[in-house]
């Protein structure tokens, strides 16, 4: 009897708990909210961070650039260079005209290939160079462009600076021989000279602006002249293949020899 006492006594606290439980139950769902809560808004900090990361809007146009009267200049949207003006392109087409060897400052006239009389004699690309760098040649002179491009190279880099403001400056190269078809030093059976083939020039004074002459026959070794001309022909080593002067033998006494021949060893300079 008190078994059958405890089993109903536990079957009824069981009961009891149950039925709480589904009271609280309901009670939970009926407070629940319908929706879920919403996040909450940043704080200042955060949005300033956030302003700094996003980037900056593009600037409005000026409403000079947007107005129809607006000129051309002012919208500044081509990136095309503007055109010559016509008086420089005209000055311009004059230059190139008189020019040689594709340097403006090399004035001449292209001339008909030349054919020597002698196997090994003539130039199959002649120009007749009158000036370079503004210098002028004594004589029209007929060679190669190669040897124009390396006598323009020697009046910039030896002639000029050698002979400064003496006499107020270099006016003229005195030429006393270019293109000819001959053997060297004009000897019976010796070989063709640079001469003959358009790659020489010899050069016997440096015409100065005041009518004044530095002479290779009269000034070399001898003051300021001498020094001079002794500078140039140091200079003339590098541009030219072959540089002789009038200590190299009695045929160039009273001039400079220079060529464009190519040796192995390099510049033979005399």
């Amino acid at each position: 009897m008190p078994g059958k006492i405890r089993t109903r006594r536990i079957s009824g606290a069981l009961g009891r708990l149950s039925l709480v439980a589904l009271l609280v139950a309901s009670q939970a769902g009926a407070d629940a909210p319908e929706t879920s809560p919403r996040p909450q808004l940043r704080g200042e900090s955060a949005s300033a961070t956030t302003n700094l990361i996003r980037p900056k809007a593009r600037p409005a146009p000026a409403k000079a650039a947007l107005s129809p009267e607006a000129p051309v200049e002012a919208l500044d949207l081509s990136l095309r260079p503007k055109a010559r003006p016509a008086e420089v392109s005209r000055a311009v087409a004059r230059r190139q005209a008189g020019s040689v060897c594709g340097i403006a400052d090399i004035r001449g006239t292209q001339v008909a290939p030349i054919t020597g009389r002698i196997a090994g004699c003539g130039v199959a690309a002649p120009v007749k160079v009158r000036s370079v760098a503004g210098v002028q040649l004594s004589t029209a002179a007929t060679m190669d462009c190669n040897t124009a491009k390396a006598l323009r190279r020697w009046v910039n880099e030896g002639v000029r600076p050698a002979v400064g403001t003496q006499g107020g400056g270099v006016r003229q190269l005195r030429v006393v021989a270019h293109y000819s078809c001959r053997t060297r030093n004009n000897r019976a059976g010796a070989k063709i000279s640079e001469h003959g083939k358009g790659r020489a020039i010899d050069i016997a004074g440096i015409g100065l602006q005041d009518g004044s002459e530095m002479s290779l026959l009269r000034d070399w070794g001898r003051g300021e002249k001498g020094r001079a001309l002794r500078k140039m022909w140091r200079a003339a080593c590098g541009p030219f293949g072959t540089v002789l002067g009038p200590e190299a033998d009695a045929f160039h006494k009273d001039h400079f020899h220079f060529d464009t021949a190519q040796y192995r060893s390099g510049s033979y300079c005399r």
